[in-house]
C-alpha cells in the first residue's frame, strides 16, 4: 500500500490531495481511496490551527467524485504531544484507533505508534531502529555543516548530501509482526490478513501527514 499526492495532470479536484494505492501480490496495483482534507469550521486556517497541536482530519473516497467515502479519520484529542486518531468507516462504525505519541514527549526516545482494531490485540511500532538514531544524531554536526555549504555554494545542481531521519516503523502484537511501513518508496505492508485494508489506508495517509513533505499542510 503506498501514498502518493495526487496531480493536476490526472484530472483530479484541485480538493482531492493525494491517491493510495493497493495490491495484494496477485496483480498490478490500483488505487483503492483519494484523500480529501476535512475542514472544520473556520476552514483552512482553523485546521492550520490545530494542526500544529498533532489534530489531523481527512476523508478517503473511493472516487475523485466523492461519490463514496471509503473511510474518516478524525482527531479524538491531541494534547501533550499525544494524539489518538479514530477511523470510521462507510456506514459510521469504527474501524479502529491510530495513537501517535510523539518522541521525548510520550514514552520512549522514538516517536511510537499504536494501531487497534476493535477486538482484536494493540499493534505497537516505533519509528526508526536504536542504532539507525544514533548514527544519525552523530552526524547531525556533519549534515548542518553540508547543508550549510549547500545553501551558499553557487554550483548549479548542487544538492544537499544530508541524511533524512529514520522512518522505517515496525508494528508488532504479542511478538508477531502485523505491519511494517518501509521508507523506500513510503510503502505499508499489511502482514496479518485480518487487518482492515481500510485502516492500512488511513494509516499510510497520517504517516505522510508527519514530516518535510506534509501533504495536507498546504494554505489553499
Amino acid at each position: 500500500m503506498r501514498f502518493s499526492q495526487a496531480s493536476t495532470r490526472d484530472g483530479a479536484p484541485a480538493q482531492i490531495m493525494g491517491v493510495v494505492d493497493f495490491s495484494d501480490g496477485s496483480g498490478p496495483t490500483r488505487v483503492v481511496a483519494h484523500a480529501e482534507r476535512e475542514l472544520p469550521p473556520g476552514g483552512i486556517p482553523a485546521y492550520l490551527e490545530a494542526r500544529r497541536s498533532g489534530a489531523r482530519s481527512f476523508v478517503l473516497w473511493a472516487d475523485v467524485y466523492r461519490k463514496e467515502r471509503v473511510a474518516t479519520l478524525v482527531t479524538q484529542s491531541a494534547a501533550g504531544g499525544v494524539a489518538v486518531f479514530q477511523v470510521f468507516g462507510t456506514h459510521g462504525e469504527l474501524i479502529g484507533t491510530l495513537v501517535r505519541e510523539k518522541a521525548l514527549r510520550g514514552r520512549g526516545l522514538r516517536t511510537r505508534w499504536t494501531v487497534s482494531q476493535p477486538g482484536g490485540p494493540e499493534a505497537v511500532g516505533f519509528k526508526g531502529r536504536i542504532v539507525w538514531w544514533c548514527l544519525w544524531w552523530l552526524s547531525l554536526p556533519m549534515q548542518v555543516l553540508i547543508l550549510l555549504v549547500t545553501i551558499f555554494d553557487s554550483i548549479p545542481g548542487n544538492e544537499a548530501g544530508v541524511m533524512r531521519p529514520p522512518r522505517r516503523i515496525r508494528w508488532r502484537a504479542r511478538g508477531r509482526l502485523l505491519l511494517e511501513f518501509r521508507s523506500k518508496g513510503s510503502k505499508l505492508h499489511l502482514h496479518a490478513p485480518e487487518l482492515d485494508w481500510r485502516l492500512g489506508a488511513a494509516l499510510i495517509v497520517l504517516l505522510r501527514t508527519f514530516g518535510a513533505t506534509s501533504w495536507d499542510s498546504g494554505k489553499k
